[in-house]
């Protein structure tokens, strides 16, 4: 039995998604954002104290990479994954680790809006270089799926697979902070994965962290 640890709105949605796709039984533990993921029986799960976890066959595993890399080399490998030997092997990884770049900066504006509490904590400047970074992160998915390929509608030009998954739930998360309207092709490639019966499943039926459907950053104030 598959069990996968989950906290709505976070990484964790990577995982969930990825095993919606796939035809394997797994059990889904939710957790609450909050310092019980810091509590002793979870840490074991997870050092650092965060989603997604994974327990499957007596073993644990921790980061949505890892966690991505293995499901797919042991239960799809050539569907959602990419055996060593194809061509998009290459592609495949470059653009399921990609996802974390993305994910980076939307924690980040995460911690700035929604975890601190007061808002002199906040910092204005952190808010417009964190969505700047996520705008390049865009333009590196617009010059990909913009390139004129033959049946480019996904990042791979074999078709749909993991890597859409892991940074489709990236930019899942970033719309909160930055909107596609500039990225058109990001924009198609997103409505055709979120489309996907598995994707929503995968969403947050009640909670989640985010209040807002959209966080703009602060002006910054002349002094």
């Amino acid at each position: 039995m598959i069990t996968l640890h989950h906290c709505p709105q976070t990484r964790s949605m990577r995982t969930l998604w990825l095993l919606n796709e796939m035809d394997v039984e797994f059990q889904l533990k939710l957790h609450a954002f909050d310092k019980s993921l810091r509590d002793p029986e979870y840490l074991s799960l997870s050092p650092a104290g965060r989603v997604p976890a994974l327990e499957i066959d007596g073993e644990r595993m921790f980061e949505t990479g890892a966690i991505t890399q293995y499901l797919c080399e042991r239960y799809s490998p050539d569907r959602l994954g990419r055996p060593v030997d194809d061509p998009d092997r290459m592609a495949w990884l470059v653009w399921v680790h990609f996802a974390e770049t993305i994910s980076q900066h939307t924690a980040a504006l995460t911690q700035q809006h929604v975890a601190l509490r007061e808002d002199h904590m906040r910092s204005p400047i952190v808010m417009k270089l964190e969505a700047a970074r996520i705008a390049k992160c865009y333009d590196a998915l617009e010059a990909r799926l913009s390139t004129p390929v033959e049946n480019r509608d996904y990042l791979l030009t074999s078709g749909f697979s993991a890597a859409d998954i892991s940074v489709g739930q990236a930019v899942y998360m970033s719309r909160y902070f930055v909107k596609l309207d500039q990225h058109p092709a990001v924009a198609e490639w997103y409505a055709r994965i979120a489309a996907r019966d598995s994707f929503a499943k995968s969403l947050p039926t009640e909670g989640g962290i985010y209040e807002q459907e959209f966080y703009p950053p602060w002006p910054i104030e002349k002094v």
